[in-house]
């Protein structure tokens, strides 16, 4: 109890994170995620943890301990291609955390940044394998938050073509 104010705030929030396989199955069958992690495939997917967010947002990788973070609108409500893509991206970070990389290098626009070229290339040949066209994965690339400017530099970094359409 803090006697100046007249008020009891408890201090020992958790933040509540769940197994992945909780809400991921069959991730470690997948053979781009075999060849991410090898041998511990299993290992890492049954210790990795997700953790939900309110709000607008798609998913990113903890940068302390390398937990996902999920928004649960996204998950809820955003394309079910688009989610299985970004679970393989935040892999590849999960990966990158592991091997002690800098996620978010601020010497980089994120765009060019090493770990996010990465990743979005992994994406991006897992997109394909699924059988998107160009024009399918710059939807998938393009998100309200990137400019033209940006899609365009990343486009062209992870090899996909532009389209007029």
């Amino acid at each position: 109890m803090n006697s100046q104010l007249n008020i009891d705030i408890k201090r020992n929030a958790k933040v509540v994170t769940y197994p992945f396989f909780d809400y991921f199955k069959g991730f470690e069958e997948i053979e781009s995620v075999q060849n991410l992690f090898g041998e511990k495939t299993l290992d890492v997917l049954k210790n990795l943890r997700v953790e939900f967010f309110s709000g607008r947002g798609y998913m990113g990788v903890d940068g302390d301990d390398g937990h996902i973070h999920i928004s649960a609108d996204y998950l809820n409500k955003g394309n079910i291609v688009d989610i299985y893509l970004d679970i393989i991206h935040e892999l590849v970070h999960v990966k990158q955390f592991i091997e002690g990389k800098e996620l978010r290098d601020r010497n980089y626009r994120y765009v060019e940044r090493p770990t996010e070229i990465e990743a979005y290339r992994y994406s991006v040949n897992e997109a394909r394998k699924m059988g998107l066209d160009d024009k399918q994965i710059i939807e998938y690339l393009q998100t309200e938050r990137m400019s033209d400017e940006d899609l365009n530099i990343l486009a062209k970094t992870v090899n996909v073509r532009l389209c007029e359409c």
